[in-house]
């Protein structure tokens, strides 16, 4: 399997602000994909979103919910988008050599923040506390180094087809079990001084590819296909990964969203949305 390390950039002409960052994770895909010219896709390194999006290098971008809460002073976020479970969402997973009740350390990413804030939630919930490792998102030597490892996005999803009984925790699903509510991975998001239009233009061209996943058969047949050639994963698969994360971000998840920005992050005034 081939695994995608970069993040993507989608460039509208030579200005910043027609520039939206995307995270190159096929939990993304049912957005960008068959974006028409004069639309150009770059790449960067996923940990770079939240960083581009502050320096004003892009309108808009998806970053990590836990990074929205760390900046929401200077931050905003576009309605209707986000990386979503409502459940089980089989790409942010806790692999280990042994049950987590016996794990004394655990590997995080180094690309990720909210998994990372949810992942210690969740943990610290059930009264563990094992020692946190930050290192490259490579399941072996995560495991070799530490009893558990933390991955998430297609590295997660490859590992959990090749070392299935190695799956401890999905993450996703152990949030909805912990609160009732859906989890909102990833946020969509633009800084407050960002020009409203620009934002709008670029949110409505996300908005249009959505609505084409959801209600063309063509369409995301198409993305699928695409999917499985970039990922080696079966058809059979992707149809339920792309029933386990949503792009489509509604009430439900705006309230599990605020939640675990309240429970997770220390950010009990919640999130703020462009009007």
């Amino acid at each position: 399997m081939v695994i995608q390390n970069s993040t993507k950039f989608l460039q509208f002409s030579e200005s910043w602000k027609h520039t939206i960052a995307r995270v190159a994770f096929l939990n993304c895909d049912p957005l960008f994909h068959s974006l028409e010219s004069p639309w150009k896709v770059l790449a960067a390194p996923p940990s770079w979103l939240t960083g581009h999006l502050l320096r004003r290098d892009c309108v808009l971008a998806p970053i990590p919910a836990a990074d929205y809460a760390k900046h929401h002073e200077e931050l905003i976020l576009v309605p209707e988008l986000g990386i979503c479970s409502k459940g089980e969402v089989g790409s942010v997973l806790l692999f280990g050599n042994t049950t987590v009740e016996e794990m004394r350390s655990v590997a995080l990413p180094s690309d990720s923040a909210s998994s990372v804030a949810l992942l210690k939630y969740i943990l610290k919930t059930n009264g563990l506390s094992p020692e946190f490792k930050t290192m490259a998102p490579e399941i072996e030597p995560m495991l070799n180094d530490c009893d558990g490892a933390l991955l998430i996005g297609d590295r997660a999803l490859e590992y959990a087809r090749k070392y299935p009984d190695k799956v401890i925790i999905d993450l996703g699903q152990a949030w909805l079990e912990d609160t009732g509510k859906p989890m909102v991975f990833g946020v969509f998001a633009a800084r407050k001084d960002t020009p409203v239009s620009e934002v709008k233009v670029a949110q409505k061209e996300l908005l249009k590819n959505l609505e084409l996943f959801e209600s063309s058969n063509k369409y995301r047949n198409s993305v699928i296909n695409d999917a499985m050639s970039k990922s080696g994963l079966s058809r059979e698969r992707l149809e339920k990964y792309f029933g386990e994360v949503f792009n489509r971000l509604d009430e439900p998840h705006i309230e599990g969203l605020n939640e675990f920005l309240s429970k997770a992050c220390d950010m009990p005034s919640g999130a703020e949305f462009l009007s």
